[in-house]
């Protein structure tokens, strides 16, 4: 059964960074899409970046130049560094495993 867990939500002013991790128990986490989506409370989940196995990486034009996911496949975890952070990015953030298994998620909160 595959679980994912995040860290490093937290609470930061605007222009700030965070960095959120997804530790992953899977087996074939190399050659896996991981991604980080994010909800806030009267609206669908939202992706925010992916990985593929072979590195390529997409993200939503909202974050495109503040945010960088990255992955160590010897650590199964992916990355999420967000920089330069607007009240807007505040979320919910949740990992995800080959759009299939989600993590329990993790708060985000940006204060102007």
């Amino acid at each position: 059964q595959v679980q994912l867990v995040e860290s490093g939500g937290g609470l930061v002013q605007a222009g700030g960074s965070l960095r959120l991790s997804c530790v992953a128990s899977v087996s074939i986490f190399s050659i896996s899409t991981m991604a980080w989506y994010r909800q806030v409370p009267g609206k669908q989940r939202e992706l925010v970046a992916a990985i593929t196995g072979g590195g390529t990486t997409n993200y939503v034009d909202s974050v495109k130049g503040r945010f960088t996911i990255s992955r160590d496949n010897a650590k199964k975890t992916v990355y999420l560094q967000m920089n330069s952070l607007k009240p807007e990015d505040t979320a919910v953030y949740y990992c995800n495993w080959r759009s299939v298994v989600w993590g329990q998620g993790t708060q985000v909160t940006v204060s102007s």
